[in-house]
């Protein structure tokens, strides 16, 4: 029995090699497996393997699909499989890159296609999961007649990506070239949308991009011009970051002739939660106007429209409850206006041009508000670096408010703290900080030292706090420095 082992091994090893060998001519020369091992799983790996390489499996996919009520010309090609499971593109409808003919209805019906196409679970309550699917706009420019909307509700993870929409002539003056918004019952009718890469041109007609109660939406590298009402409005929802973007009514690099009759917003904010970070905006009438809460402004520069001219950087129309933080931010020539702040942070920013702060009176509020560590740079004309517009009412319900540690230069400092030192031989000292405090007769906390030369101890006190003015008196004749600090 020994001596037959090795004739046995050989056998086995043979039979090896030519079930190899058989497997290995069906793979390269589509001869059936099945045929020689009908026994076998090879040909359900093989159904499978051949399933995961079909070009075409969010076709004979059977994910429920809602109609679409988009209204497409009924002579148009049918849609096209995408040319691959997660990207559509649209010239594969029909859209012409070179913006020639109107591109309108094949977006669509690319849009229409990705947002039907298969999900995967739930996000938030309502959001069908696509996955990420992208529509790609291949690096073309289409022109468009009406505004890109997606054609159901309850739709999240997708992206628009990757060229340039130009309103046409005939664009509605009111609408927007994407138009996030749907009729629903959702809480939120989108969520995870991201349109990245793009120009936006609105052509004067109407605005470039409009999110409507929509949850974490990003707006990401994207250059959108020549809008005439909104650059990018944001109403109700949650969570829209708009980063790495440029803005402007018309484009230009700064000393525009024409600068004191732009128009129109870049960005208006009107719900919570959102963020605006390193942003150019530069033509407009007001920059960025903020209609809710909890949102931060974080690297925009904003030349817009000068003050002189009327215009605005960035608008807090938010009274009583602003909760906005601005940060490490370049106003240029146009400033911040905040309507009775409660709960504003400005820091670290820069204010060139005879830019300044506004804190507008509507009810008399002004609470939590810290302005603090900017630098500001003008022309020696006087402009205060923070002013109060008090036309409706004065401010009288003041409290928490610091206006400190801001350098100056060519400009006339304001702050809510203020320092300074008399000396003499007298018995009255008065300090006047009429000209260094913010807010007119609002002085709450002073300390004092008064440090008296020679051998007299003099009784000293302070005697009044009126119009922001301190006296301090001894009951006698003296020669002393005082020192005084006040805080509003």
């Amino acid at each position: 029995m020994a001596r037959r082992a090795p004739v046995l091994v050989l056998v086995l090893i043979g039979i090896g090699l030519l079930m190899n060998c058989m497997i290995t001519v069906d793979a390269y020369h589509e001869f059936s497996a099945e045929h020689y091992f009908p026994g076998s799983r090879f040909g359900e790996n093989k159904r499978r393997v051949q399933f995961y390489k079909a070009p075409s499996i969010a076709q004979v996919d059977g994910t429920f699909r809602p109609p679409s009520p988009v209204i497409l010309d009924s002579s148009a090609p049918s849609s096209p499989a995408p040319s691959s499971i997660r990207e559509y593109h649209v010239t594969a409808y029909g859209a012409d890159p070179t913006g020639q003919s109107d591109s309108t209805d094949a977006i669509l019906r690319a849009i229409a296609d990705a947002v039907r196409g298969p999900g995967n679970g739930e996000m938030m309550r309502g959001i069908v999961n696509l996955g990420g699917v992208r529509i790609d706009l291949e690096g073309g420019i289409y022109k468009i007649s009406r505004p890109l909307r997606l054609p159901v509700a309850g739709r999240g993870n997708l992206m628009i990506h990757g060229g340039t929409l130009r309103a046409s002539d005939n664009f509605p003056t009111d609408g927007y070239l994407i138009d996030l918004s749907a009729s629903s019952d959702l809480e939120y009718i989108y969520e995870f949308v991201t349109l990245r890469d793009l120009m936006l041109d609105s052509n004067f007609r109407g605005g470039a991009i409009q999110v409507v109660d929509s949850l974490r939406t990003s707006i990401d590298n994207c250059y959108i011009t020549h809008f005439t009402t909104t650059g990018i409005r944001v109403q109700a929802g949650h969570e829209t970051y708009i980063r790495n973007c440029y803005m402007g009514q018309h484009i230009t690099a700064g000393a525009d002739p024409g600068e004191k009759d732009f128009s129109g917003t870049a960005i208006i904010l009107g719900g919570n939660d959102n963020a605006v970070t390193d942003t150019v905006i530069f033509s407009a009438a007001i920059g960025i106007v903020i209609e809710g809460q909890a949102n931060t402004l974080s690297g925009v520069h904003c030349y817009n429209k000068a003050t002189p001219f009327g215009g605005v950087g960035v608008y807090l129309k938010v009274p009583g409850l602003t909760q906005t933080r601005i940060v490490n931010c370049y106003l240029d020539y146009t400033g911040i206006v905040a309507e009775d702040p409660v709960q504003l942070h400005i820091s670290s920013s820069f204010f060139l041009g005879d830019a300044f702060v506004l804190l507008r009176s509507i009810k008399g509020v002004a609470n939590g508000v810290n302005i603090v560590d900017n630098m500001f740079s003008g022309s020696d004309q006087g402009i205060e670096i923070v002013q109060l517009d008090e036309k409706t009412s004065k401010f009288k319900d003041v409290k928490q408010v610091i206006v400190d540690r801001n350098n100056v230069n060519g400009m006339k400092i304001k702050s809510t703290i203020a320092r300074a030192t008399v000396e003499g031989n007298d018995s009255s000292w008065t300090v006047d900080f009429s000209r260094d405090l913010l807010f007119p007769n609002l002085i709450k906390s002073v300390q004092y030292s008064l440090q008296a030369t020679g051998s007299q101890f003099p009784n000293h006190a302070l005697r009044s706090v009126t119009d922001n003015r301190i006296v301090i008196t001894t009951d006698r004749v003296v020669p002393a420095s005082v020192t005084v600090t006040v805080d509003q």
